[in-house]
Parts: structure tokens; sequence; C-alpha cells
């Protein structure tokens, strides 16, 4: 037998969700005081908030890497010819240091905290960065009731190594609040060696200067570390050269000596004439290998000109730096808007809960 009764429909028609959304229109509509004081709640503490916010200001520099690459030309052909001799002149210094790497570089905790113990000048006084952030925040406030933060001083240029374990926590504070929104250093295009720099701070004073020592700072890491090995190897032919040239000066005033000493000598004691062509001997040699290393010096130099990376800075910041501050009237939308939402939820949350 087939079964007839009744199936029931649970689907709601369009005009039954038309008359439910109706009740509530009704309903919220009937409660528009409190959503209108809760709103005028929200905005009046947005407007506290805008006045209360500090600006937020930003510091930008850019600057263009510029590296050249080894082995091309001339250049390449002569330390070819340098090093048939046995000579390491430098060569390319690798590329470490390049693209991401070197963003990197510039938000290492190494090159943060050394830029934190950089000089300033401020009213007339020179402190370090690190000193200028903690009274920025004022830290000292908070510290002048624990002993162990309210000794703690950060001296420009001072030995990091010798830094206790509070010393290095504070520091470690400073680098974990910069990393993670203070500092931003960007490679606007891979194509383009062109690397910007971008640090925020309420204090526009701090973001230009760190901005600024932070550049000086990473350029002078690189370029020491770029173009080290060709140093090292100018240094070694640069002693060699003076060492050489004494042997040769030496050989000179030997040859002189026993020319002197053999002065109308009888042509037949030759014995007394071996000094003399000895010392002849040394000049020779050493004047043949002073012209040598006279060559590879003057190489050596071209090549620690070609190691050194040129770092251009294209856009410093000037004062006064550009400023995002909460501003009163987006204070007040915001507050109005949020609060007259959360006023609109609970009520819907109460007629859901009766």
């Amino acid at each position: 037998m087939e079964n007839n009764l009744p199936v029931k429909n649970d689907e709601i028609s369009l005009r039954e969700l038309i008359q439910k959304g109706k009740e509530w229109w009704d309903y919220l509509l009937s409660k528009w005081k409190i959503i209108l004081i809760a709103g005028i709640i929200g905005a009046a503490l947005g407007l506290a908030c805008s006045f209360s916010k500090k600006p937020i200001y930003t510091a930008t520099l850019s600057f263009a890497l510029e590296d050249e690459k080894s082995g091309g030309g001339g250049l390449g052909s002569a330390l070819g010819l340098a090093s048939s001799f046995g000579f390491d002149l430098g060569g390319s210094g690798g590329s470490i240091f390049t693209g991401s790497n070197l963003t990197e570089l510039f938000k290492s905790r190494t090159m943060v905290e050394k830029t934190l113990l950089s000089p300033v000048v401020i009213e007339g006084k020179t402190i370090s960065l690190a000193e200028m952030y903690i009274k920025n925040n004022e830290w000292r406030k908070k510290w002048k009731d624990n002993p162990k933060f309210a000794s703690l001083e950060f001296l420009p240029n001072s030995n990091r190594k010798l830094y206790t374990r509070v010393q290095d926590s504070v520091l470690g504070k400073m680098y974990e609040n910069l990393s993670k929104g203070g500092l931003t250093v960007a490679q606007k295009d891979k194509k383009i060696s062109i690397i910007s720099i971008d640090v925020t701070s309420q204090n526009e004073l701090f973001a230009k200067y760190f901005c600024e020592a932070l550049a000086k700072q990473v350029s002078d890491f690189y370029v020491d570390t770029k173009s080290k090995k060709a140093r090292m190897n100018m240094a070694i032919l640069q002693r060699q050269t003076d060492s050489i040239r004494s042997e040769l000066n030496d050989a000179i005033t030997g040859v002189a000596i026993a020319n002197d000493n053999t002065f109308n000598l009888n042509p037949a004691l030759n014995v007394r004439r071996v000094t003399s062509a000895r010392r002849q001997v040394d000049i020779q040699a050493n004047t043949a290998i002073l012209t040598e290393l006279v060559k590879q010096s003057e190489l050596a130099k071209v090549t620690l000109r070609k190691e050194t990376p040129l770092i251009q800075i294209i856009d410093r910041p000037i004062l006064p730096l550009a400023k995002d501050r909460f501003g009163k009237a987006k204070g007040i939308i915001l507050g109005s808007f949020l609060f007259g939402f959360l006023a609109i939820l609970f009520l819907t949350i109460k007629k859901l809960i009766k």
C-alpha cells in the first residue's frame, strides 16, 4: 500500500524569508536609541584615541650598488699573467652579498646592534642611538625600581664583546622591536640594483639618524668584505717590494765598499775582487725581482680598485619626514562603526537566546 501522508517541507519560501527579515529590521529599529548611544560612545573613544596616539614617522633611504665582474678585457689577461708567476691578486670576491642576501644583511642582528651603538649628537651631547631609543620609549622610568637595569649605559662605539647578559637582553629587545615592523629593506626589482631602507619610529630624528647610520654601517662592512682579499694581497706585495728594495740598496752599498777596498789593486790578486763580483750578482738579481714586484704591485692596486664596490646614495631622508597619524575623522568613523556593529551583534544574540 502507498503511504498518502503529507510530506513535511523544511524549505523556507521567499515570502517567509522577507517576512523574517522585516521582523528583524523592526526589532533593531525599535532599539535605535541603544545603537545610537553605542555609536556616539565609539566616536568619542575614537576621537580620544586620535589625540592620544603619536604619529609614526618614516625615513626612507635608497642607494644603487655597482659591483664590477672580474675577468674581463685586458685586466683579465693581466691577472692571468700574474697568476702564471705564482701571484694571487684577488680575483672576484664572489656574490654572497647580492640581491636578497644583501637585504638580509641590513636586517641582521649584528648590523642593527652596531648601528644602535653609533654616536649621534642630541642637544649638544654625544650619545648612542641605543640611548636615544631608550629615552624615546621611556624605559628609564620603568627601570628606576630595578637595580639591574637602573645603572645600564650604552656608550657610543663601545666594545660589544664586553657587554653583560643584561645589556645583551636589552639590545636584543631593541632588535626585536625594530625587526618586527620598525625596519623594512627591499629591492624594488631583481633586475635593478636599487635597494630601499624604511625606518619607522614615533621619534622623527631617531628614524632619520638610524636609517642613515644603518646604511653607512652595512656599506662599510660590505666594501671591507668584498675587497678584503685584494687588500691582503696588495699588502703582501708591498712588504715584499720594500724588503727587496732594502736588499738592493744594501747590495749597491756593498759594491761601493768592495770597490773602495780594491782600489789600485794588483791585477794578479783576483781573490780580492770576489766580494765585489758577488755584490754585482746580488744587484742584478734584486733588480730583476724588484722590477717584477713593482709590476705586480701596480696590478694589485688596479685589482683593489676593481674589487671595491661602489655604493651610491640616491635619496636620503630629509626633514620633515613622511608622517602617518590616526586622524580625527578616521577615529570618529571607525569608533562609531565598531561600537554600532557590536551593539547590533549584542542585540541579535540577546533576541536569539530569548
